[in-house]
């Protein structure tokens, strides 16, 4: 099939994989999930973005398992950080605001849903997501 002949949709998902998303799926989630809107859409993007149902519904079920396993809700806050406590790292998904601390000269991080503040971030990882910083949190 040549790139004439592929429909709207085909086309979006060709040319933006992983930035084309299906809202009925956004809102499909949402009803279920209490997350930002912004995490099932970066998620669906990454799991969802092609046209055959088969592999949507995998997608699916993978996107509600990263967000049951991932995803700090914060009345859990106290049971993750017990994780990450008895594992030693453990991924999450949670809202971060990095600020400069003027007087320690370091960069520091809030972790919004775990509740936890002044996580010392280096200068290369700020440098390296800054338009991330500016434009998310509007704090840099």
């Amino acid at each position: 099939m040549e790139k004439e002949d592929l429909g709207i949709d085909a086309l979006l998902n060709l040319h933006f994989t992983g930035r084309v998303v299906r809202k009925d799926l956004t809102k499909r989630l949402k009803e279920g999930a209490n997350v930002p809107v912004y995490v099932l859409e970066y998620l669906l993007g990454m799991y969802c973005a092609v046209e055959d149902e088969g592999v949507i519904q995998e997608g699916l079920k993978t996107v509600k398992q990263i967000l049951s396993d991932n995803y700090v809700r914060p009345d859990e806050a106290e049971k993750v950080k017990s994780k990450i406590k008895e594992i030693g790292s453990y991924k999450i998904i949670d809202k971060v605001t990095v600020k400069l601390n003027e007087k320690r000269d370091i960069y520091e991080a809030i972790l919004s849903n775990l509740g936890v503040k002044g996580l010392a971030v280096s200068s290369d990882i700020v440098k390296r997501y800054e338009n991330f910083w500016w434009a998310e949190s509007g704090a840099f």
